[in-house]
């Protein structure tokens, strides 16, 4: 029986290890994030302190294997339910270690007791303690790694970019653009931590580079000023500033001043700020957004003027015109020519799943799945609504917003749209309460897409896959 309640000990400690991990990976690893800031808390209770309540139970009745197998069970059934697993980094492997440890310690420790109660709990969290402070010895050696590799690049330029959305596109322009004339590489997909620039600058940053640029992104104060006075960027653009994870911040103001961190480099030159920052220009500080003018944007490009010239390029959305002017105020700092930079345009391409335009199946798609704040999803319903025939809408919502913001996405979803799909129930119920019961599905699982859109669309359709929240959100 001590063997059976010993076995049963150690599968549920690695159940519940497995259950933090995974919602800690989702959350960057910020515990205070997925206590207070989860979008799905009633999870903790159900996969965590209820099994946690009944293990303790039983086991004074030397019942805990049931306790144990029940909830492998829960816990497999949810897991399946995630399109984002746990992924065994070697930060969660060091945990899982950490935990084995742990959990052999107190087992002996407490071999002949009856009542194990705290041996399921006293372990994790000793676990949590060891990893968090390995953690942190390794970063400050990643830390300590690019330091060193920056210094033997003394004559890279360095570009800084962040907004509060838009930053991955306006780094992946300036990028393209700049290529023509300089061996240019930018922090790929949407790496923009602290941690994420440090691993990029350590393993991917080629040695040759001539002009790097770094996304940065933030979810608290002090994360943009952490990355601008490490890198120290040469030039900088802050693109516009909304109310993305205001949850996180609690103001626009605060979002505003934690976006001009970036300002902090030591080595500043130039920097453009956007107009919605209400920043106030100086010698070598700009704002920039009232110049670009008579914006034209369809299904087929996008038009603009800026300084007295016309620009052309075959990206979705009017709000590009902005990100793409900023890109050519680097372009020109740092002395491309015009007739370049409209050969750049020419090929300039959008950015992944960012209002970006495929043909299949006879069905116009749109992929803005990386698309998560309300100027963006306006722009591509509003997209949508010059397309003739059948228009179909795919989308959770907007997260980490005010319910006034969704109560505008539903409204004109209503106005734009035959079919609205809603993925997930984080929107649902105020979806209902805005859009018209004949047009509105909602998809429980995302598993079920590929079924629900063979069912429900057609050729001809425009399909918009408008955000993407991942199914724990």
């Amino acid at each position: 029986m001590i063997f059976v309640e010993i076995i049963s000990n150690i599968l549920f400690i690695l159940a519940l290890g497995y259950y933090f991990m995974t919602n800690m990976q989702w959350y960057s690893y910020r515990l205070e994030r997925v206590l207070f800031h989860h979008t799905k808390t009633w999870w903790h209770l159900v996969y965590f302190l209820v099994p946690l309540f009944a293990y303790f139970i039983l086991s004074k009745f030397n019942l805990s294997i049931i306790a144990t197998i029940i909830y492998i069970g829960m816990l497999y059934k949810w897991k399946e339910q995630q399109d984002k697993p746990l992924i065994f980094t070697g930060r969660v492997k060091r945990f899982f270690a950490s935990l084995a440890f742990f959990m052999v310690f107190v087992i002996m420790l407490t071999a002949g007791m009856k009542y194990q109660s705290f041996a399921v709990i006293i372990p994790i969290f000793l676990a949590y303690l060891m990893s968090a402070m390995m953690e942190k010895m390794l970063f400050k050696g990643f830390e300590m790694k690019a330091e060193k590799r920056l210094d033997t690049m003394p004559n890279m330029v360095v570009v800084g970019v962040t907004a509060s959305y838009g930053k991955t596109s306006i780094k992946n322009y300036i990028a393209h653009i700049l290529s023509a004339k300089y061996k240019t590489y930018a922090t790929p997909r949407s790496v923009n931590t602290f941690g994420g620039v440090l691993k990029d600058i350590n393993e991917d940053l080629p040695s040759d580079t001539e002009v790097y640029v770094v996304e940065m992104g933030a979810r608290g104060a002090g994360d943009i000023r952490e990355i601008s006075k490490f890198v120290n960027p040469h030039l900088v653009i802050v693109g516009k500033i909304g109310p993305a994870h205001i949850e996180y911040f609690g103001s626009l103001e605060n979002i505003r001043n934690t976006k001009m961190e970036i300002l902090a480099s030591d080595r500043l030159k130039e920097a453009w700020v956007h107009d919605s920052a209400m920043v106030k220009p100086e010698k070598i500080v700009h704002s920039f957004g009232k110049e670009i003018s008579n914006i034209r944007a369809t299904l087929d490009g996008l038009d603009f003027e800026m300084d007295n010239r016309d620009y052309h390029a075959n990206i979705l959305g009017s709000f590009n015109a902005m990100n793409i002017a900023a890109s050519i105020k680097i372009a020109k700092a740092l002395d491309m020519d015009d007739e370049t930079i409209d050969k750049q345009l020419s090929t300039l391409k959008s950015t992944p799943h960012r209002l970006q335009r495929m043909d299949a199946g006879g069905k116009l798609i749109i992929d803005d799945s990386f698309n998560g704040n309300i100027d963006g999803m306006i722009e591509g319903f509003n997209l949508s609504a010059t397309y003739e025939g059948r228009k179909v809408l795919i989308t959770p919502g907007l997260v980490e917003v005010d319910d006034a913001f969704n109560v505008q996405v539903a409204k004109r979803a209503n106005e734009v749209f035959d079919m609205v799909v809603v993925t997930g129930d984080l929107n649902y119920e105020l979806f209902k309460q805005y859009i018209d019961e004949e047009k509105l599905l909602k998809l429980e699982s995302k598993n079920k897409m590929q079924e629900m859109l063979v069912e429900e669309t057609r050729a001809g359709d425009l399909i918009i896959f408008a955000n993407d929240a991942p199914s724990f959100i």
